[in-house]
C-alpha cells in the first residue's frame, strides 16, 4: 500500500502547512471549501476519464482499493492535498506582510 502511504504523508503535510506553517487556516473558511466543490468534480471527471480507459492503471497492491469515479481513494486524498497547498501558499505569499 505504498500510494496509500504516499496519500497519507500529503494530506498530513498538506495540513500541518495548513495550520502551522503558514497560518492559513484555509481548512476552516467557507472560501477554501466553496473552491474545493468547485475544483472536486472536475478532479473526479478527470480521475474517471484517465483511470476508465486504463490511461492510468494502479498496482492493486499499492491501493486500498476502495473507487471513487473509477479512481483510487487515494488520489482524492492526494488531489485534496495538493490543492490545500497550493492555495495556502497563494495565500501566504500574497500577504502584504510577506511581499518585499
Amino acid at each position: 500500500m505504498m500510494y496509500t502511504f504516499i496519500a497519507a504523508t500529503a494530506l498530513v503535510f498538506a495540513l500541518i502547512l495548513d495550520s502551522v506553517l503558514t497560518k492559513t487556516s484555509l481548512i476552516t473558511s467557507k472560501r477554501f471549501w466553496t473552491s474545493y466543490a468547485i475544483i472536486l468534480p472536475f478532479q473526479l471527471l478527470t480521475n474517471w476519464w484517465l483511470t476508465s480507459r486504463n490511461i492510468v492503471m494502479y498496482n492493486p497492491d499499492a491501493i486500498i482499493g476502495f473507487r471513487v469515479a473509477s479512481a483510487p481513494l487515494e488520489d482524492l486524498l492526494f488531489g485534496f492535498a495538493l490543492i490545500l497547498s497550493v492555495i495556502g501558499m497563494w495565500e501566504f505569499w500574497g500577504r502584504k506582510d510577506y511581499r518585499a
